[in-house]
């Protein structure tokens, strides 16, 4: 039986087969590649004839759901791509085994742990560069996935515009067709955005997931509704196998939680980093007339460190700062949104329902 293919196999013979679905390859086939005669790209390929970068990429027209992938398994998505432009409008799914409803449903931004991306010009806006083992985000806007997701039968990913103007997009998905091994769980992804967090609560980055699993990495923006001194004094929980009102993992604060410490203030400012497993790698502190509002977007991936769960896992996270006095902690109402991933047996219970578009708005 053939095993994921990982860097501490890379030298290893396997029988998987490499295969790569885009525009220019929709199926996926094994020499089908270049062979479009229609699409994005005739108009520039006029007289060049066919292979030469005819369908580059594809249209999305408002309120549409495209198919981007639909393949017979067994098999592993290993990496994606996307390019052009990138928003909260643009919402990304994933089925596993011919399941109706899906195991990852995400704005395709967010997915990539770029929250505040919300231009619809590929070439405006602000740019930060991501440099993680699972997740890179290089110049411009290019977005890079390094999940390995497995699925035994089949393998349907979708990408919905809820934008009011057509969508051009470009990826690419790599895949191997491949024998699973038996204790290969699904990968999962969910997505919560909460502006105002309410008074006193919590927001949820994970609500309770039933089944047997680990969880492996958490992407959030939060946005400052408000002045007031440090923000980042929340506790990340992680309420495992039957916890209730106490968890069993408890971290200290949010920039703790992300690998920094005291603020990440060095000599009275805000220093961002981007390291592997974890970065806070994104300030935006506008000067503009109306612009003021501080956002911070940040991510934690536990590919050494999962948390492994039996029977339940729920994961939360307080809005929690410090009064002026910087003597009483105070309870912020911000913006926050996360996206959990996971990997866990297939359920039969449906994720949360995704926020609409206007909950969803970057205000």
């Amino acid at each position: 039986m053939n095993s994921f293919l990982g860097l501490n196999q890379l030298s290893l013979l396997s029988d998987a087969k490499s295969r790569c679905i885009s525009p220019e390859n929709f199926s996926g086939e094994k020499g089908k590649g270049g062979m479009a005669t229609e699409g994005t790209g005739a108009i520039p390929a006029e007289g060049f004839g066919q292979g030469w970068k005819v369908s580059p990429s594809v249209v999305i027209q408002p309120g549409q759901e495209f198919t981007l992938a639909s393949i017979d398994g067994p098999g592993a998505i290993q990496s994606m791509w996307f390019g052009g432009v990138i928003s909260r409008n643009y919402i990304l799914r994933f089925y596993w085994d011919h399941q109706e409803h899906p195991s990852v449903e995400c704005p395709l931004s967010d997915f990539f742990a770029y929250g505040w991306s919300n231009v619809s010009d590929a070439f405006k806006g602000p740019f930060a560069q991501l440099n993680s083992l699972p997740v890179v985000v290089n110049p411009n806007r290019g977005m890079n996935c390094f999940w390995e997701m497995p699925f035994r039968k089949h393998c349907r990913a979708t990408l919905e515009n809820r934008d009011t103007k057509e969508m051009v997009c470009y990826y690419h998905m790599n895949y191997t067709l491949m024998s699973i091994p038996d204790n290969a769980a699904y990968f999962h992804a969910y997505f919560n955005r909460t502006n105002p967090v309410p008074y006193m609560q919590d927001h949820v980055i994970l609500p309770k997931m039933t089944g047997k699993g680990h969880y492996v990495g958490t992407a959030m923006t939060a946005g400052l509704n408000g002045a007031g001194n440090w923000w980042g004094e929340g506790e990340v929980k992680f309420f495992i196998d039957g916890d209730e009102k106490f968890p069993t993992i408890c971290g200290t604060g949010t920039e703790d939680y992300f690998g920094g410490s005291y603020d990440w203030e060095v000599d009275g400012k805000y220093v961002t980093y981007s390291t592997p497993y974890m970065g806070m790698y994104h300030v935006v502190q506008s000067n503009e007339l109306y612009a003021h509002q501080q956002k911070f977007a940040m991510y934690r991936w536990h590919i050494v460190d999962p948390v492994r769960f039996e029977q339940d896992l729920s994961v939360t996270i307080q809005d929690l700062g410090w009064r002026v006095t910087g003597k009483q902690y105070l309870p912020r109402q911000d913006d926050i949104a996360t996206v959990a991933f996971w990997y866990q047996e297939l359920s039969s219970t449906p994720l949360p329902k995704l926020q609409t578009k206007d909950e969803l708005e970057i205000i």
